[in-house]
């Protein structure tokens, strides 16, 4: 190496070493420019510019064409460490690969999901792994390790988890606060991170823009407090899109910019993802704090020296190896056979009873709305290859006996000047090809030309006479939301000109110009468009949107053909039916969309009792996001499946399934359940309270966790479990019992059944390891799961504030699913017993149960508070409290922002409950001490209940000392 190069461009010294040089050259100015995410170049030291950020969620996103595996829940319900660490190594060496060829391509990977998906209605539940922590974490560890690449200190791509920290609603999702109470923040929101940070692979997180307890998740004080002291590594913290300015701007949380900024500095967010490409603002904003002394020139260093430490990590500023080795691959015969592989391990075999897998020769009527389509989602990237099932089963039965029909309503708009047509005349005026690759409509929702739709086509126009393109095929996608295709293939689409033309391959685009409402008015209907909330209206100029204060245009609908009638033509004729029905990625549960239903949109559901009712051999195939709350169908057909949209090999790879080419090996990575009844509401994330997620669902799902069938048999041998104190081991051996290969996912779950300590509610089991063996017929593996032992049985004790594992006797259970247990045995844990609970100083939020409260911010640094939800009665319990002999005197630590009084009522089990006033002290995070005297005090060990009457904000209560409550 040259002697005149500065230590950071000397490859031998590590990446802290050298970003430690680098950021002792760089001037104030210059470091506070690479606060922001799109970095500029230093040119005078030769160093590039950066952007941080880069999807890649299930394969290279936003970039164009790229290899499409399926959706991270279908990843999910492969059970499958060791495929989804090779689908991660596949998308990160596409990443290189296209980095080569575009330098706007970035290796700081904003991937994988791993936020639970703990609410099914969620609108981006495809985004995740699973409902269930241990899964999502040994799911995101092996991606990241696959993106991260084996090399010991050079990073392949530097993975940034998403979204910290318990996010799961679209719903309000700037202003909305997660209440979340200890015990499930340390047993069930964190292991989710914890897991793959603490594998070595992990590059960051990025904040989520919701608040937690009634803080900012880019103010989290647990992004030093725990996800710091997880690794070693210098962890950077990414902003997502614009939450730096919400701080300021839609939560309100501070009066200025300067002030979030700084704040949020300070907490531990490196990068600010924000205005776009224009980093002048966040610039601005920080100079402006470090003047008012709300910063110093070491926040701003520690944040740089992170970003910098991963830079090098990258091996931004190494040549590349002298052999002219590459970790570059892109769209090769492994990736392609990769997609495929996960696409066939991703479907869920739900019921069967009998009709699969399909008979050679049998004549198949493939229908339904998604049963010639490949969706895509918002975080896809372009296909480079297509497959659809009924591409897949006219490949593997032969198109001879493969029969199709969509099974949508066919219908003409008329208006008082004729009908509503797509033009035959001008450019475009044939719709083209809507699968041609090189279409920018055919890129699916990602490709910008999708955003506002096309404008070199003609707009819809109305002809008085019949016209050769007047019919549109009607899609109703639940909730009166709807698509219109015309017959070219293309949907109906509003460019930024207003006008309507049937340009768009897929609905698509951050907002979704493809989706209509058609509303009742005057004996006919207006069309009303989603994404510029206006109606569209007719001229002679052609269709349009209306412009202020005009009215729509009133059509009459003419059903010219109903999709059931074509699909029970089509099942009629058939030996078997597959219905393949589903959603669309970007309607109806979405990014910023939730769900409101479990329902199966009426449409779909009226095409599969069509197909039925024409012929009973009929099997329902689900290609969805998410689950559906489908009772009848199980009731009323022989066999469902389920699938997350499959990428570009889903159609090859449900029919290898199918026809009995593969055995189905997938299992549900969350619970379905069976009525919307069943759900929580979408903000209660307490699922201990709420009794949610198979953790504590005391009902009866329709499909439960871990769920999945396949075409042959397995048998479990007994189980054995042993610890060392440090280690439980669990074997047992799996036995392929029937006549074909085949794949079990064997799963572990543990159970506390006699323990000691208070009786608190502990999640019906839970899942502690899994493995995906496949096994030929007659094959038997002993399968032995590791774990240690204080994660498997563990439990956050809140009245200590620690990790514990409380002695007693736990059960180990091996199964199936986390309903089909096959093979039980116990183990027993001896050591201390947890004592009662300490009385002299007790958190507010470390409560045993609750009603009608929420934890809020105890300021805007750190701490929790609980406050009442509403204005009456609410209630804490405290489980197990120590009143030794009787203290003398209580108090607690309060804050009342409005004027007047509250109340606080304690009421220990045994003695006279007491009622302390809690005055105004004008603002949220003023707490004063209210002190008083027990007449009767308590004694022994029992439960404290505390009511709280009026809005305040509860800090802590103690007995005896008064001084032991004075802190918040």
């Amino acid at each position: 190496m040259s002697t005149d190069q500065p230590p950071f461009r000397d490859p031998r010294l590590s990446a802290r070493e050298r970003a430690d040089d680098l950021l002792g050259r760089l001037t104030l100015d210059e470091r506070v420019a690479m606060l922001h995410q799109f970095a500029p170049a230093v040119e005078r030291l030769g160093v590039p510019a950066f952007r941080t950020g880069q999807e890649a969620l299930h394969g290279v996103a936003w970039m164009g064409p790229a290899t499409v595996f399926p959706q991270a829940v279908g990843l999910g319900a492969t059970w499958n460490d060791d495929l989804v660490r090779r689908v991660g190594e596949a998308v990160g060496r596409e990443v290189r690969a296209m980095r080569a060829r575009d330098p706007r391509v970035g290796l700081n990977v904003w991937s994988p999901t791993v936020n639970l998906l703990r609410h099914p209605l969620w609108g981006r539940n495809e985004e995740g792994y699973a409902e269930d922590p241990h899964l999502t974490a040994a799911l995101a560890g092996a991606y990241t390790r696959g993106l991260r690449g084996d090399h010991p200190t050079r990073l392949r791509t530097a993975p940034v988890l998403k979204h910290w920290l318990s996010h799961n609603n679209e719903t309000d999702r700037d202003t909305s606060s997660a209440s979340v109470r200890p015990r499930v923040l340390h047993e069930y929101e964190l292991p989710a991170f914890r897991g793959p940070v603490r594998t070595g692979a992990v590059a960051g997180v990025m904040p989520a823009y919701n608040l937690v307890n009634g803080r900012p998740n880019h103010l989290s004080p647990l992004l030093a407090e725990e996800l710091r002291t997880w690794c070693d590594r210098d962890l950077v913290v990414c902003s997502d899109a614009g939450a730096p300015s919400n701080l300021a701007d839609s939560q309100g949380y501070f009066a200025d910019h300067e002030e979030a900024t700084a704040a949020a500095l300070r907490a531990g967010v490196d990068s600010f993802t924000d205005h776009g490409e224009d980093s002048s603002v966040v610039i601005a904003r920080v100079r402006g704090a470090l003047e008012r002394g709300l910063l110093t020139e070491a926040d701003v260093d520690t944040a740089v020296r992170r970003l910098l430490t991963m830079r090098f990590a990258l091996g931004e500023f190494d040549p590349e190896p002298a052999d002219g080795a590459s970790d570059a691959a892109f769209d090769t015969p492994e990736h392609r056979a990769l997609a495929r592989e996960a696409a066939e391990q991703a479907v869920v075999l739900l019921k069967n009873d009998g009709l699969l897998p399909l008979a050679e020769g049998v004549r198949v009527a493939v229908v339904g709305l998604l049963a010639d389509e490949c969706k895509l989602d918002w975080y896809s990237g372009a296909l480079l290859h297509r497959s659809t099932p009924l591409d897949g089963l006219r490949k593997r039965f032969g198109a001879e006996g493969v029969t199709f029909a969509e099974g949508a309503d066919r219908i003409r708009l008329h208006c008082a000047g004729g009908r509503l047509a797509v033009p035959d005349t001008g450019p475009g005026g044939d719709g083209g090809d809507p699968g041609d690759p090189d279409d920018p409509a055919a890129a699916g929702a990602l490709d910008p030309a999708l955003l506002r739709g096309r404008t070199d086509l003609p707009p819809l126009e109305v002809r008085a006479e019949p016209a050769a393109r007047d019919t549109f095929a009607l899609v109703d996608w639940g909730g009166g939301v709807v698509t219109l295709r015309a017959e070219c293939g293309r949907y109906l689409s509003v460019a930024d000109d207003g006008r309507v033309r049937a340009s768009a391959g897929q609905p698509g685009g951050w907002v979704v110009q493809e989706t209509f409402e058609l509303r009742p008015h005057g004996g006919g209907h207006l069309l009303w468009h989603r994404g510029t909330g206006r109606y569209l209206t007719v001229a002679a100029d052609g269709a349009r949107v209306a412009a202020d204060g005009e009215e729509g245009t009133v059509f009459t609908v003419e059903t010219v053909e109903r999709g059931e009638d074509a699909v029970r033509a089509a099942a009629a004729e058939a030996d078997v039916v597959v219905v393949v029905a589903g959603n669309d990625p970007h309607i109806n549960g979405r990014e910023t969309e939730d769900r409101t239903t479990l329902a199966l949109p009426e449409q779909q559901d009226r095409l599969w009792r069509a197909a039925r009712d024409a012929n009973p051999r009929t099997a329902l195939v689900l290609t969805s996001a998410y689950p559906y709350a489908v009772g009848d169908a199980d009731t009323a057909l022989p066999a469902l499946l389920w699938t997350a949209h499959g990428g570009q090999a889903a159609g090859d790879a449900l029919a290898a399934v199918l026809a009995g080419d593969v055995s189905p090996g997938g299992r549900l990575p969350q619970t379905w359940y069976t009525d919307d009844a069943d759900l929580p509401d979408l903000l209660d994330y307490d699922i201990i309270g709420s009794r949610a997620t198979y953790l504590y669902f005391d009902g009866t799902p329709l499909y439960p966790f871990g769920h999945g069938l396949s075409y042959t048999s397995f048998s479990y041998g007994e189980a054995t479990a042993s610890h060392d104190g440090r280690t439980l081991t669990v074997r047992c051996a799996v036995t392929n019992t029937g006549e074909r290969e085949g794949d079990e996912v064997v799963q572990l779950y543990v159970r506390a059944a006699d323990v000691a300590g208070p009786a608190l509610p502990r999640p019906h089991r839970a899942l502690a390891g899994h493995r995906r063996i496949r096994l030929a017929p007659g094959a038997s593996r002993e399968v032995e799961f590791t774990v240690p032992l204080s994660k498997a049985l563990g439990h956050w004790d809140v009245a200590h504030g620690r990790w514990t594992v409380a002695p007693g006797t736990y059960g180990v259970e091996v199964g199936a699913s986390s309903a089909d247990v096959r093979a039980t045995t116990t183990v027993h844990v001896d050591g201390e017993a947890p004592g009662p609970r300490p009385v002299a100083d007790i958190a507010a939020a470390d409560y045993d149960e609750q009603r009608g409260t929420e934890l809020v911010d105890l300021s805007r640094e750190r701490g929790d508070a609980v406050a009442p939800t509403g204005r009456g009665e609410a209630e804490l319990v405290f489980l197990s409290c120590d009143f030794g002999s009787g203290p003398g005197s209580v108090t607690v630590r309060a804050a009342r922002e409005e004027p007047g009084e509250a109340t606080v009522v304690l009421h220990p089990e045994g003695a006279a409950s007491i009622a302390l006033a809690v005055p105004s002290t004008g603002d949220r995070y003023a707490y004063t001490t209210v002190r008083a005297d027990l007449p009767e005090p308590p004694t022994g060990v029992g439960a404290l209940r505390v009511t709280l009457r009026g809005s305040l904000r509860l800090a802590r209560l103690g007995f005896g000392d008064p001084s032991s409550a004075e802190s918040t």
